[in-house]
């Protein structure tokens, strides 16, 4: 059952989009209770609270069901106000924000080609992946973040994608940090942070996870 009163989060430990939620909850202060759920078994409860995707993570907030990482991710910061905002007040910045939240999507999305592939059909994924971390080294400049000074929207984004660029570099053998260089040290700028160092998913538990996923070694 979920709770009529209180938070919970329905999600997987290896999912980056579940760890957004985690990240945005941990930002904010909020307790909650966290349940992990056996994705080729989907309970009962995340079914019936996201009946549309049937997808994690889902946040239930006094039994009230909200669902996809970045609609949870504002949501949190609209309902716990009080704290630091993650999302800019100013409609310009707030629009370009949404865009470069969403665009990290494709970094995931990219990585995800390379388990099904050897070889030679790899350097397409890993030309594109590539691409994609260029672009968005460049929106992020040399700022300490991407909203510049404060830890934003954007940045509980896309730093859960960063734990499998291990997973993507082992694989199909080829080096991010050698391409973009302010992305890694932005990366580990943010795992400075509490929220983000105990959220986000060790690199080798990621690789383990993704050699069992897709019987890849």
């Amino acid at each position: 059952m979920a709770l009529e009163k209180g938070v919970m989060l329905l999600s997987f430990y290896a999912s980056p989009y579940g760890q957004r939620a985690q990240i945005a909850l941990a930002e904010k202060g909020v307790q909650y209770e966290y349940k992990e759920e056996n994705l080729p078994e989907k309970s009962e409860l995340l079914l019936k609270s996201n009946p549309v995707y049937k997808k994690i993570p889902v946040l239930i907030h006094d039994g009230k069901p909200v669902s996809e990482s970045l609609v949870i991710v504002e949501y949190i910061d609209e309902v716990w106000s009080d704290k630091v905002p993650l999302v800019p007040s100013d409609p310009y910045q707030r629009a370009q924000a949404r865009l470069w939240a969403g665009f990290a999507d494709k970094v995931y999305e990219c990585g995800g080609r390379l388990w099904n592939l050897k070889g030679e059909e790899q350097e397409g994924p890993k030309k594109e992946i590539i691409e994609i971390l260029k672009l968005l080294e460049t929106q992020l400049g040399d700022n300490k973040y991407f909203g510049g000074d404060t830890f934003g929207f954007v940045d509980v984004a896309f730093i859960p994608f960063t734990s499998w660029f291990y997973s993507y570099e082992t694989y199909a053998n080829f080096s991010i940090e050698g391409s973009v260089p302010k992305i890694v040290q932005w990366a580990k700028r943010c795992m400075e942070r509490e929220s983000v160092a105990k959220t986000i998913s060790d690199r080798k538990i990621i690789y383990e996870y993704v050699k069992k996923r897709f019987g890849i070694e």
